[in-house]
């Protein structure tokens, strides 16, 4: 096995081991840092949407009853309590396992994209930004919720300790920065709203829709 396989599996094996503690952390961390930007980010998403690194669904309750719902995560312990939640809510969600750097999906398959605190643990965020604009319809949405590195350089230094322990660990970054990548992944940002000291971010943007070429 590769050096990159053995670290992949090693971190997917500890978000299996978190997934029962893992809605209690977050919880206790969004009423503290994130209030009301679940819903921020879900009230935005239409049409089929695509959520990837559902986690354990904590999106559920919070996306629109027209919406079409498509969930995809990597580690089978959290898509369990997703589909436990699913089924509790009484949501209708196609829920797989699977990458976010190869999306089982084709191209231009889906009008909204979302991804809330999952692309601080994904191995190549920038490869995964690039999926998710790649199986966006032309107009449609991504949507990112995420906590990022600060503004001001202590925080960053905090941050940075911090990955210290976190990367090894789950392979959880703080000091990513996914805006940038969107930009240069050929969407256009729409909105963004980046707050407490500048560590969360979330972010509206649009695949934009080619021009049409003058046959005369």
């Amino acid at each position: 096995m590769s050096v990159d396989g053995d670290r992949t599996d090693r971190w997917r094996a500890y978000w299996n081991r978190s997934a029962l503690a893992y809605d209690e952390q977050m919880n206790r961390f969004e009423r503290l840092m994130a209030p009301g930007s679940r819903r921020w980010v879900c009230s935005r998403a239409e049409g089929e949407v695509l959520e990837v690194a559902i986690g354990t669904g904590l999106n559920l309750p919070v996306y629109g009853r027209d919406v079409r719902l498509t969930g995809i995560e990597w580690s089978p312990r959290m898509l369990d309590l997703a589909r436990q939640r699913a089924q509790d809510l009484d949501v209708p969600v196609d829920l797989r396992e699977g990458d976010a750097r190869d999306l089982p999906f084709p191209d231009a398959a889906f009008d909204s994209v979302v991804c809330t605190f999952g692309l601080c643990a994904i191995p190549d965020e920038q490869q995964a930004i690039a999926e998710m604009a790649r199986v966006l319809r032309p107009g449609g949405k991504l949507l990112l919720l995420d906590h990022v590195a600060g503004s001001a350089w202590p925080v960053r230094l905090v941050q940075r300790v911090a990955e210290l322990v976190t990367i090894p660990l789950g392979g959880e970054h703080f000091l990513r920065r996914p805006l940038p990548l969107v930009r240069a992944a050929g969407l256009e940002v729409e909105e963004s709203d980046r707050f407490k000291l500048g560590i969360i971010e979330r972010l509206a943007a649009r695949k934009t829709v080619p021009a049409l070429r003058d046959s005369r």
